[in-house]
Order: structure tokens, then C-alpha cells, then sequence
């Protein structure tokens, strides 16, 4: 375990070997589950403000799923969470040759809107769960990401590197940078022994 200002963080993050491979996986952390992407309570607001520009890359089904509910929902826990269409994909997903994509995140690289998607999506394999006095960064192991580790394994990307951007995005330039510095140090020191 790492330990960085007020973040547990699990060594699995320079442990595991991760890359996605969505040739492989086609999207799946986008339509598997038991509830919708966990949500920050100011990402509804923003969801809100940019569902116009964002409407046009989502299925005709998640539309009228946001129609119906809005653009979040409640996970079994009373936690904030995109809304599910028929209890399976989630509501912003959309699908490009049999692979599902996150329709927010095609208005964002077609410069519609400047939310990206969710930072709990962007951060996925990692899981933050925020207690009383600190932040816990955990790895989430689901065998659908199977694929993106025998990739990862592959091509020798850490969890963390992959994530680089996200975690950066989530924690800050300067926590990343202590993180990279300890997992350096640990490394060494292994290499010492």
C-alpha cells in the first residue's frame, strides 16, 4: 500500500499490467453490471448543462431512458449513478461496429462539450471509495478486463501509467508525480535486494 496525502493506494496500481483492448472486450464495462457508472454529485450538474450536445451520439434507447429518469439514478447503496437502459447498458452508451463506446466521451473528442465522461469511468480498472479521512484507490479485478491485462502484460504497461491521464485528471499533476516517485523507489529498493 501507498500511502500519498490523504490516498490509500493499492500496490496492485504498479503490480498489474493493464491496456484496454476493446477489439476484445467490445466495451463491456459499458453494458455489464449491476448498476450505471458511479457519479461525483457536480458531474450531474455538468451531465445536465451538456445532454443537448451530448444527446446526438447516444441510442435512441438512452435517450428516451434520460427522457424518463433524468440523467442519474441510485445504485443499491443510495450512491449517485448514470441511469440504466433495460437494467443492463448504461444510458450514454452508444455502439460503433458491435463495440460500445461512451457517447459522452464521442461528443468530447468531436469538441461538442468539454466533459469528457465521468471521472469514475475514465479511472476504470480503479475503484475510489472516499471514507471518513481518506481516499482509497483500489484496483477492481472483473474477469471482462481479461483482455486489457493479457495486453497490458503484453506490451509491460503498469496500471498506473495507463491510467496516467485519469488519475492526474482525479488527484492532481503533483500527487501523480509523488506516486510515480514512491513506486520508483519501491522498485529500487526490490531491485537492492
Amino acid at each position: 500500500m501507498i500511502i500519498i496525502d490523504n490516498t490509500s493506494i493499492s500496490d496492485d496500481l504498479y503490480f498489474v499490467r493493464f491496456c484496454c483492448h476493446l477489439q476484445r472486450c467490445l466495451g463491456a464495462c459499458c453494458v455489464a453490471g449491476d448498476a450505471g457508472a458511479p457519479l461525483e454529485e457536480a458531474e450531474i450538474s455538468i451531465l445536465e448543462d451538456e445532454l443537448e450536445n451530448i444527446k446526438p451520439f447516444m441510442t435512441e434507447r438512452g435517450v428516451n431512458t434520460i427522457k424518463e429518469t433524468g440523467v442519474f439514478d441510485y445504485d443499491i447503496f443510495g450512491k449517485f449513478v448514470t441511469p440504466l437502459v433495460n437494467d443492463w447498458e448504461c444510458a450514454f452508451t452508444n455502439f460503433s461496429d458491435g463495440i460500445a463506446f461512451c457517447a459522452i466521451e464521442k461528443a468530447y473528442s468531436e469538441g461538442k462539450t468539454k466533459f469528457r465522461k465521468p471521472v469514475s469511468c475514465h479511472l476504470y480498472p480503479v475503484r475510489i471509495t472516499t471514507y471518513e479521512n481518506f481516499i482509497a484507490v483500489n484496483y477492481h479485478k472483473w474477469n471482462i478486463c481479461k483482455p486489457a491485462l493479457k495486453k497490458g502484460n503484453k506490451e509491460g504497461i503498469p496500471l498506473y501509467k495507463f491510467l496516467r491521464t485519469a488519475l492526474v485528471r482525479k488527484f492532481g499533476l503533483k500527487w501523480y508525480e509523488k506516486l510515480e516517485a514512491e513506486i520508483a523507489f519501491r522498485l529500487s529498493e526490490e531491485k537492492s535486494l
